[in-house]
């Protein structure tokens, strides 16, 4: 090859190289778009929102969700993996739509391998709960005690296949050898329902809304699902306390973008996001809603997701949920 075609193509590498940190410093110098993969209104959607706006007003660019719901997050997920990597266009999602939905359904792409972590901005915890009048147990162990001498004859509420409320509670049972069914709801609010009112003895739901209704008297948290006890519970203990060893069930909702999206500009998200969440006004935003702040590195939620993974897949297993 001629001498100075390679000097030409070395040229061209370097400019390449050295485009990108550039790049990545001077964005964003448009608006930047955050697929939510919910319809408008819901609990993520309004903290979709805030978080949007904190950091519309730390990069001086607007920040606008855009609801794409359906196919569980699916439709949104395509539309990520198909923008360009230039963290335009960042995806609003759950563990349900990252590390669930792969395991339970056939996508057309890879939400690992194509999507890379921003932040973990907030999580939501879970809690046991019984209705007191219909399944009279104080504690978790008594719970697995009175489960285990009925096998099949008791069943629990949760909020769909796939669904959080539903993976805890098949996990819990499989943790603990009980049989017992589950009826789906189309939500965690009509499923909350009928167990206050009676006609369900137990499920996994929100802790927030748990220990809410645990003051009216309807029902009895038993355990919450998080590794330690929870600041809102503390005298509540955790499930791995009685027993079920390594027992984490947490919902996150946080940011993505596609894999390949310049570093630099994952970081700096990061850095606002958990800003904000050390921010009492907008932590208050996020403990009305039921969740706790986080604000995690791109590292540290990259090995959260790594962490539940094999949660997830033991409790999928556990349900005999199948990709049609």
């Amino acid at each position: 090859m001629p001498k100075p075609v390679l000097v030409g193509l070395f040229i061209a590498m370097c400019a390449t190289a050295a485009g990108q940190p550039a790049l990545a410093q001077s964005w964003p110098q448009r608006p930047v778009k955050i697929l939510v993969p919910f319809a408008a209104g819901g609990p993520s959607d309004t903290m979709a929102r805030a978080t949007a706006q904190r950091l519309s007003d730390a990069f001086g660019q607007p920040f606008i969700v855009e609801n794409q719901p359906g196919a569980a997050g699916a439709i949104a997920g395509e539309a990520i993996v198909r923008s360009p990597a230039d963290g335009y266009t960042l995806y609003w999602a759950t563990a349900g739509q990252v590390t669930i939905l792969p395991a339970i359904a056939k996508l057309s792409y890879d939400p690992i391998r194509e999507l890379t972590p921003i932040t973990a901005v907030a999580e939501n915890h879970f809690a046991l709960v019984v209705n007191r009048r219909t399944l009279p147990v104080g504690s978790l162990t008594e719970f697995i005690g009175y489960v285990q001498k009925q096998p099949g004859n008791l069943s629990y509420a949760h909020a769909g296949q796939g669904n959080i409320t539903h993976l805890a509670m098949e996990l819990l049972s499989h943790r603990a050898n009980l049989q017992i069914a589950g009826i789906p709801y189309k939500g965690i609010g009509p499923a909350f329902t009928d167990v206050i009112a009676g006609h369900v003895p137990t499920m996994f739901a929100s802790l927030a809304d748990a220990i809410e209704q645990e003051r009216h008297g309807a029902i009895k948290v038993l355990a919450v699902s998080t590794r330690l006890r929870s600041k809102r519970a503390p005298s509540t203990p955790t499930v791995s306390e009685a027993g079920i060893a390594n027992f984490e069930i947490v919902s996150w909702n946080g940011l993505l973008a596609r894999s390949g999206t310049p570093k630099t500009i994952l970081e700096r998200i990061a850095s606002e996001v958990s800003r904000a969440a050390s921010m009492p006004e907008f932590a208050q935003q996020l403990q009305k809603l039921g969740f706790e702040p986080i604000g995690s590195s791109p590292a540290e939620f990259a090995a959260a997701i790594s962490a539940e993974t094999p949660l997830w897949l033991e409790a999928i297993k556990s349900a005999a949920i199948k990709a049609p």
